[in-house]
This record gives structure tokens, C-alpha cells and sequence, in this order.
């Protein structure tokens, strides 16, 4: 799994990106459980996630960050990109971020596929 570290900051919070190749959902839970075996990771406010896998369709999962998952989805649709986990980690910093909170984790993304 690829790491590529934090992105954004924005009061306080912190949001880093992560990804690999994944053909089924036991592979999407190994990937999370192996980027959990780092403590940062592991103590992460969210880990949300998402991936569009060529024989089972769409999947995905917010980790607590209400729609963030869905973002990340949307994105890896528009760009084709199947068969590949993006997880978007955010540290809560104490303070509400509001509507900003998807504009980072789309942030997260492009740099992600960016650097494919």
C-alpha cells in the first residue's frame, strides 16, 4: 500500500492519502488492516475509503466521516480507475471544518491520482 503521507492542513486537522490495488473486498480489509498496523494510522480519527472493483461493483465506507466515501467513490468513477483502494485519513484537530472537510479529501484524491 502506498502512503503518501499528509496533504492538507487545515486548523489543526491533518489528511494524508493511501492506496493500492485491491480485486475483492477481503483484499480492501487486508490493505486497511496492514495501513492500521502503523499507530498513526491506527489512532486516526477516520480512515474512509473507497474502491470500484471490476466483478463487485462499488464499495466504500465513511469510518465516521459522514460522506467522504462517497466523494472518493464519485472520483474514482469519473476516472475510470477500478480495481484500486484510495483511503483518505484525517486527524481531527478540535475544530469543525464544516463543507472544507470534502474539499481536502478531494484534494487527497487528485494528489493521489496525480501521482499514479
Amino acid at each position: 500500500m502506498r502512503q503518501l503521507g499528509v496533504i492538507v492542513t487545515d486548523r489543526g486537522s491533518r489528511y494524508a492519502v493511501s492506496g493500492g490495488p485491491v480485486q475483492n473486498r477481503a483484499e480492501i480489509d487486508a490493505a486497511i488492516k496492514l495501513l492500521k498496523k502503523d499507530r498513526a494510522y491506527a489512532k486516526a480519527t477516520h480512515n474512509t475509503w473507497g474502491a470500484v472493483l471490476s466483478d463487485g461493483g462499488a464499495t466504500k465506507n465513511d469510518d465516521g466521516e459522514s460522506g467522504a466515501g462517497m466523494v472518493i467513490l464519485r472520483m474514482l468513477e469519473r476516472e475510470g480507475l477500478t480495481d484500486h483502494l484510495v483511503v483518505v485519513t484525517r486527524w481531527f484537530g478540535g475544530k469543525h471544518l464544516g463543507g472544507d472537510r470534502f474539499r481536502h479529501v478531494q484534494t487527497c484524491v487528485r494528489s493521489y491520482l496525480h501521482d499514479l
